[in-house]
């Protein structure tokens, strides 16, 4: 009888853990690793021409480490506000990483808001791509767990009394709601270029900033199904999202970008600083 009872608990033991791990292998993917098995779609990489060649020095922005909560540090770049203040806003960058397209938006959008912090974060640890091929790679490699403590460990960099705002493209579009979210109360705006939304309608709920999404009609996979469906669940979750849809494709406001729509980027880059200033007080 005994032995029978201690068979009997292996059985059970046994297809407990099995259905465990048939459990967390089934599991949906989180919205950034829905965007990160893009890479392994041929048509998103091939629509990704190489960025033209772009080189640029900030003569006020500056390279920065500091501390990340899993033990490790974080590089950044930063550009700080001539003047004492609370108002900042962190950047992620695109699938090809921190490169110099990036640090030059950074720096323009510094001298159009005025009074600001700005922090580009580094979800590649350091390495830019030049090609797809690469940046598939990168993109593909980060991990959720490390990305999530580089951004807690920024926002740990800026203190209690930060009034966070977040902006980011591709890859970092995505990247930019999810910082919103680990930002908590300290979140102020939120602003995202064609990345892929959360679509997890309670995650949703505890957002504390409005949401300015800048989509592109053309683009095939956070096309305009994802983005009506990201309305629903931000109604859903009752919270704000202003919504602006261009006939461009994904990646135009990238001047390095071959596809690059001037017209588009215009309209899209005045409400996001019309957006910002509403909210960076």
């Amino acid at each position: 009888m005994k032995k029978f009872l201690i068979l009997t608990l292996l059985v059970f033991c046994g297809i407990f853990a099995f259905s465990q791990s048939k459990m967390a292998c089934c599991a949906k993917p989180s919205a950034t690793q829905q965007f990160a098995m893009l890479a392994s779609d041929k048509g998103f990489a091939m629509s990704h021409k190489s960025p033209l060649k772009m080189h640029f020095q900030s003569s006020i922005g500056k390279a920065i480490t500091y501390k990340t909560p899993d033990g490790k540090e974080a590089a950044a770049y930063e550009f700080k506000a001539k003047s004492p203040t609370n108002n900042y806003i962190l950047v992620i960058h695109e699938w090809w990483g921190l490169n110099d397209w990036v640090k030059k938006e950074s720096e323009k959008i510094y001298n159009d808001l005025g009074n600001v912090n700005i922090i580009d974060l580094d979800l590649y640890d350091g390495k830019v791509a030049t090609t797809r091929e690469d940046a598939g790679k990168l993109m593909q490699a980060v991990k959720d767990d490390r990305a999530q403590a580089i951004i807690k460990g920024a926002i740990a960099y800026v203190g209690p009394k930060a009034h966070i705002a977040t902006i980011g493209w591709c890859f970092g579009g995505g990247w930019s709601l999810q910082t919103t979210l680990l930002a908590g109360k300290q979140a102020a705006a939120c602003v995202m270029y064609y990345g892929m939304p959360e679509q997890d309608v309670n995650r949703l709920k505890t957002l504390h900033a409005d949401v300015l999404g800048n989509f592109a009609n053309k683009d095939q996979w956070i096309n305009t199904k994802v983005v009506a469906k990201f309305e629903e669940d931000m109604k859903a979750a009752g919270k704000k999202l202003i919504v602006h849809q261009y006939d461009a494709d994904h990646g135009f406001a990238n001047p390095s970008n071959p596809i690059y729509d001037s017209k588009a980027t215009t309209e899209a880059y005045g409400y996001t600083i019309a957006f910002l200033k509403q909210r960076m007080k």
